[in-house]
């Protein structure tokens, strides 16, 4: 892929060559001489081109080109700083070597170049210390972003004189340079002074590094009430626990049900009509199971008579097809014909299709089959689903800083809805002993959705545990097959209307199986409009924290860029960008202050720049269209294993020793957003 600067050259050269194609100027008549280099020598040299096509592809390659094209008798010429191996290269493939362009010093070999030495610019460097262990973590930026093969190594130094090194790995992103980085490192102590240094023999300044994240939130009071959570939580428990919270504290919670109810845990009821590994049609209704559909039957019958029609009854819930024979009185009908025949005489009742490879095969005489919604779940409601928020405060008018905290918009994330819960908790039971709690709820509207997509949180704790969409199937066609099942659904936080897949941002797909499914258009979903309704409903909201899993991120806006040239959603500007880090800092400091863990500065940042594109996302929408600062966490740090000496990943559902630990010490950080909240209104 060219660059950014590549692009915009290829396409003011464009307009060049145009130009000049269209008034060429006189042949010469000059006979050519045949020029040639040995393999190491370098010159510039003037080509005649075989056209613009071949010129572009020299330009988005890296030649060295030295002037912009020209014309001659409508053939395009380029002057290019050549070695002997590139001119015969570029003689193989049309081009003809015109002239060697003088120079005052005499053609040498390349290897004789002095190789220029690049600039080196730390971009972080930091250090902190967790669970009896300090670490350092820096980003470091050469100038020479276009060459693959540097190297940079980081040099440490300790108070007490301990030094040692570590090597950095360069990352790109959507083809283009970013930085080189590793991960955190464990150091005997404090470091005081780090310097980089690269292949190219560049050299960054002697710097010392920074204290991470340099922030500690005030100590908790006697007696404070934390550790509300024992056990993971399902959307029902959920559903139980608000109500419970309501009736404990009225003075300081209300409920809201939020406008756009789900699909709920529901599916249509299936089954395949034949051997899927032979030949067979599938076959769905159009309503759920759970809407007296489950256990319908559905049979092919040979009517046992010759030169019979294709036919198809429904009678006493059961669906039969009696298969077309030949003078014969064998059967003839397709298993298209089959699927074709059921769905023009029962359109408003039954879905049917050749199986992914059956198309067109000789139908078999099969069944009966019962079609089955295939959900495992029997103590989840099979209903739709009215998704719930708490509003907590002591007022909840609209006139006091709000702060929305929601969190399992992806349903396989068991532990987001135990930050969340364990926040409302701390901030309901804490209230009439704690002082700065007191204060807070005074000063601040807090707005809680514990389960955004509760229909597909169901779905992980009854059927299929990494289940990351909600229940929605958009799919068509073949991609309705069974076998499909644990693919359906909508990624909500790719369905938000600013720097979506729609706006031809990337990060998302508009492949009904893929796992960042957008949806058939912008906020398409319940789930979605929920979260865009409740901020909408109360622009008293200024403040937003979406919680997700696994990793141990802290970030925010922009979250998608554009693929060509890596184009994000507009920056923040200088001042905002300052709030976000400032803040970030005293939120990630919060984290900390639970268990030590920290999270790392080179996961704290813009979304696009720490993680990936995602195109989409709810934290875009709230931030640009809405103008809430809005913050989203990734809990679930890595957890440094000292005995093995190196990282480890803890996941979606961790053993829920972890998942506790998670829920105390980034509900630690809700709160410690609620305190900016109320900072920011004085």
């Amino acid at each position: 892929m060219p660059s950014r600067r590549s692009s915009v050259a290829i396409a003011a050269v464009a307009v060049l060559i145009t130009g000049a194609l269209a008034h060429p100027g006189a042949a010469s008549a000059a006979p050519r001489q045949t020029i040639t280099l040995a393999a190491d020598q370098t010159a510039l040299v003037r080509f005649q081109l075989t056209g613009e096509q071949q010129f572009t592809e020299l330009l988005e390659s890296g030649a060295d080109i030295a002037a912009r094209p020209r014309t001659t008798a409508g053939a395009v010429l380029a002057d290019l700083v050549v070695t002997g191996t590139e001119l015969a290269a570029l003689t193989a493939r049309g081009a003809k070597a015109e002239q060697i362009i003088p120079t005052q010093k005499p053609v040498r070999a390349k290897a004789q170049q002095r190789v220029q030495a690049d600039t080196l610019q730390f971009l972080q460097a930091y250090w902190w210390t967790s669970k009896g262990n300090t670490f350092l973590q820096t980003q470091v930026a050469t100038t020479a972003s276009d060459d693959p093969d540097v190297e940079i190594t980081v040099a440490w130094t300790t108070a007490d004189g301990a030094t040692g090194s570590f090597p950095l790995m360069r990352f790109e992103d959507a083809g283009e340079y970013q930085y080189h980085w590793a991960l955190p490192q464990k150091l005997p102590s404090q470091p005081v002074t780090v310097v980089a240094t690269s292949s190219l023999g560049g050299k960054s300044r002697v710097i010392t590094p920074g204290v991470w994240p340099g922030a500690t939130p005030p100590p908790k009071p006697a007696g404070y009430q934390q550790d509300f959570i024992d056990a993971y939580m399902t959307p029902q428990d959920i559903t139980a626990r608000i109500k419970r919270l309501k009736r404990q504290y009225p003075a300081l919670v209300d409920v809201l049900d939020l406008p756009n109810q789900t699909q709920g845990y529901r599916r249509t009821a299936v089954a395949y009509l034949g051997d899927p590994a032979v030949s067979a049609v599938v076959v769905e209704t159009v309503k759920f199971g759970a809407e007296n559909q489950n256990g319908i039957q559905a049979r092919t019958v040979d009517p046992g008579q010759p030169n019979r029609p294709l036919s198809v009854a429904y009678r006493d819930r059961v669906l039969t097809v009696s298969l077309a024979t030949d003078a014969a009185g064998k059967t003839t009908s397709t298993t298209t014909e089959v699927a074709n025949a059921i769905n023009a005489r029962f359109p408003d009742r039954f879905r049917a299709f050749a199986e992914d490879g059956s198309a067109g095969l000789p139908m078999p005489v099969a069944g009966p089959v019962r079609l089955d919604d295939g959900l495992k779940g029997t103590e989840v409601p099979a209903r739709p689903w009215t998704v719930q928020a708490l509003r907590i405060g002591k007022v909840r008018d609209g006139s006091k800083a709000g702060v929305l905290a929601y969190s399992q918009e992806h349903a396989r994330e068991w532990a987001t809805p135990l930050v969340t819960m364990e926040f409302a908790e701390r901030l309901l039971a804490n209230y009439a002993t704690d002082p700065v709690t007191r204060d807070l709820l005074d000063s601040v509207d807090v707005f809680i959705i514990p389960t955004v997509n509760p229909d597909g949180a169901n779905y992980t704790f009854n059927d299929y545990n990494f289940q990351r969409r909600n229940l929605s199937n958009h799919c068509t066609g073949t991609a309705r097959d069974p076998r499909n099942r644990d693919r359906w659904g909508v990624d909500v936080n790719r369905n938000y209307a600013v720097g979506s897949l729609f706006d031809g941002y990337v990060g998302a797909s508009s492949n009904c199986l893929s796992d960042v499914y957008a949806g058939t258009g912008e906020l398409s979903e319940p789930e979605s409009r929920n979260v865009v309704a409740l901020a909408t409903a109360h622009p008293n909201i200024k403040f937003s924290l979406n919680v997700h899993s696994y990793g141990g991120y802290f970030m925010w806006s922009p979250g998608a860029y554009k693929a060509e040239g890596r184009v994000t959603l507009p920056r923040p500007s200088i001042d905002e960008a300052k709030y976000f880090q400032d803040s970030a800092r005293r939120i990630v400091g919060a984290i900390a202050s639970e268990r030590g863990t920290v999270t790392w500065p080179s996961y704290t940042g813009p979304v696009a720049d720490v993680l990936y594109s995602a195109a989409g996302n709810s934290a875009d929408h709230l931030y640009y269209d809405l103008g809430i600062t809005a913050w989203n966490f990734e809990v679930g740090n890595d957890i440094w294993n000292d005995a093995m000496q190196q990282w480890e990943g803890v996941g979606f559902q961790p053993p829920f020793t972890e998942a506790h630990g998670e829920s105390q010490e980034y509900a630690s950080g809700l709160v410690e957003l609620v305190r900016i909240a109320r900072d920011k209104g004085r």
